[in-house]
């Protein structure tokens, strides 16, 4: 009978851990059941390129003749290649936001960078690292000669009365067109220079584009704008503004009525341009179906009627004959930037890094002191034992949370954006005490609606790992 009921005994004693032990096994196999469909959803599967959509990089304001070609571009590789082709201005830094953003993307195929001619100046500037060698050309789409617009009741009427009211004024005029030492900064600073002038003769505004400066100058912020003819095609048409120069070798066939600057005596040159490229290390093959798309496009008769009406210049160049001229602008400008005329138009002793590094700083030294208080704190002498366990805890849960992030950043591009984000809150939940149950399904269900809201409703483009990119 002993024997007997100490057996019976533990079986009803141990009855209950057997029923939690098995409800938590069902559960933790339901858990991985989802997780390795989700994991395998797609496994397998091959999809053609482009299979979702494609982001196109401008580094310039919307508004801007860049971003007009940026668009009316994109509209028409949607039609060609039936998927979504989103514009995103990407400004700051001098141009040098955009590029870097287009150059450290996922060579994917999946996004494009709009290049402009400030690609090949900012590296001598020593605002950035980026070049035209990190991205493979698609082509060059148009060149643009440089202008010198004033508003209409301006009392200059040509570039002689402008240049003799440079020389005279008591405070120097203000001028924009682009950021600091961009392509419309270099062309005016140039002609100051061809005319005996020093570059700081007028006061540059630093604007992020040809339609912020167009905008200020109508609001009398500036006193001259230089950008590209067709930039400011609506105010010509409307006459609200007055070009009195172009700076180009001859009068351009979509401005027959505007004088060269060299028909002016002065003998000064400068053009912008504009070519689309990608990430260099693209695959071969998606790198051909985007430039026969492009191609295709960028030749139509669409597009050229599109820069005909804005008043752009259409020099199309293939991949093949894109790449040379790219060597080829990065060279004069090696020689025009690092010029001692144009010495102070490229210094920036900031460079385009100094704000996020000094806010990045802040925080490490934030982190630190907040690290440093806290173990000061926990180790004082009058402290429970219970306070003792509870400080040596907090920091592990804090660097719970910094690998968890680190992870989700590491690994986001290979298994996609919605899988990722699902780990991280699964994790991060659990780790702070969320029924497993509850953890994974307020995982997915946020991770899910952030995707939808983003990639859906927004058409922002997120990264959707390596099985479904086809």
């Amino acid at each position: 009978m002993r024997l007997h009921d100490s057996v019976t005994w533990r079986r009803s004693d141990c009855e209950p851990w057997c029923h939690h032990g098995l409800k938590a096994v069902r559960r933790w196999c339901r858990v991985a059941l989802l997780l390795t469909l989700v994991l395998t959803a797609g496994c397998g599967r091959q999809q053609a390129f482009p299979s979702r959509p494609l982001t196109l990089i401008c580094p310039w304001s919307a508004g801007g003749g860049t971003d007009r070609v940026s668009r009316q571009l994109a509209m028409q590789l949607e039609r060609r290649l039936g998927v979504p082709v989103n514009v995103i201005n990407a400004t700051g830094g001098s141009g040098v936001t955009g590029f870097t953003r287009g150059a450290k993307s996922r060579p994917d195929g999946y996004t494009l960078m709009m290049m402009t001619v400030e690609l090949s100046m900012l590296h001598w500037r020593g605002l950035t690292d980026i070049t035209s060698r990190d991205f493979a050309p698609l082509c060059l789409l148009n060149r643009d000669a440089a202008a010198v617009f004033v508003r209409d009741e301006a009392p200059y009427q040509s570039l002689s009365e402008l240049e003799a009211a440079i020389r005279e004024a008591p405070s120097p005029l203000k001028a924009s067109g682009t950021a600091q030492g961009g392509i419309w900064h270099a062309a005016l600073a140039g002609w100051l220079d061809s005319r005996g002038m020093p570059a700081d003769a007028i006061t540059w505004i630093s604007l992020n584009g040809s339609g912020p400066s167009l905008q200020e100058l109508m609001a009398g912020g500036l006193d001259i704008v230089c950008c590209a003819v067709a930039e400011a095609d609506a105010l010509l048409a409307s006459k609200r503004v007055r070009c009195l120069g172009v700076m180009a070798e001859a009068r351009l066939a979509t401005a027959p009525d505007i004088p060269t600057f060299r028909e002016q005596g002065a003998d000064w040159q400068m053009a912008g341009w504009r070519g689309l490229g990608v990430p260099v290390d693209v695959p071969a093959d998606r790198l051909e179906i985007l430039r026969a798309a492009v191609d295709a496009e960028a030749t139509s008769e669409e597009f050229r009627e599109f820069l005909a009406l804005a008043g752009f210049d259409h020099s199309f160049q293939s991949a093949t004959e894109f790449a040379p001229t790219l060597e080829q602008q990065d060279r004069l400008f090696e020689r025009v930037m690092t010029s001692e005329a144009l010495g102070g138009v490229a210094a920036d002793a900031e460079g385009g890094m100094m704000f996020p590094m000094v806010i990045t700083g802040l925080l490490v030294m934030a982190a630190a002191a907040a690290v440093t208080s806290h173990f000061r704190s926990g180790q004082r002498l009058e402290a429970s034992v219970s306070n003792q366990r509870g400080t040596r805890a907090e920091p592990v849960q804090a660097a719970v949370v910094v690998v968890a992030v680190a992870a989700f950043i590491a690994t986001v591009d290979l298994i996609g954006f919605w899988l990722a984000a699902s780990a991280l809150l699964l994790l991060l939940l659990m780790r702070f005490g969320t029924r497993p149950l509850q953890a994974v399904v307020i995982s997915v269900l946020a991770a899910g609606f952030v995707q939808v809201l983003f990639a859906g409703l927004l058409r922002v483009p997120l990264p959707r790992g390596v099985w479904l990119d086809g």
